[in-house]
């Protein structure tokens, strides 16, 4: 069974930084594309970022040369760095990974499959 846990949000001024972790048991990162969504109260979900299976890195411009994303596959942790963080990323963010029979997503320029989610963490920026 795939279990995806997402940690490391939290309440930060406009300006500060924090590091989201996504923790997979049950899941091989190898071969497959791993990704962050978020969700704002009455939006959408948006794909934030994604590392596809070559580690090419996709951005959403909104949060291009702001955030990070990284995987450690040793650890079986997706990382999400962010900085310089703006009211406007207020959301649950949810941590998302490939497979082969997922649902079709868009992260910038990466179109993939995407089959578990975690529950997600909350990050609040306040101005």
């Amino acid at each position: 069974q795939v279990q995806l846990v997402e940690s490391g949000g939290g309440s930060v001024q406009s300006g500060g930084s924090l590091r989201l972790s996504c923790v997979a048991s049950g899941y091989t990162f190898s071969g497959n594309a791993m990704g962050w969504f978020r969700q704002a109260p009455g939006k959408e979900r948006e794909g934030v970022a994604a590392i596809d299976v070559d580690g090419s890195a996709y951005y959403v411009d909104s949060v291009k040369d702001r955030f990070t994303i990284s995987q450690d596959n040793a650890k079986n942790t997706l990382y999400l760095q962010m900085k310089s963080l703006k009211p406007e990323d207020t959301a649950m963010y949810y941590c998302a990974a490939g497979h082969p029979w997922g649902a079709w997503y868009r992260v910038a320029g990466l179109s993939a499959r995407f089959a578990y989610w975690g529950r997600g963490t909350q990050v609040t920026v306040s101005s």
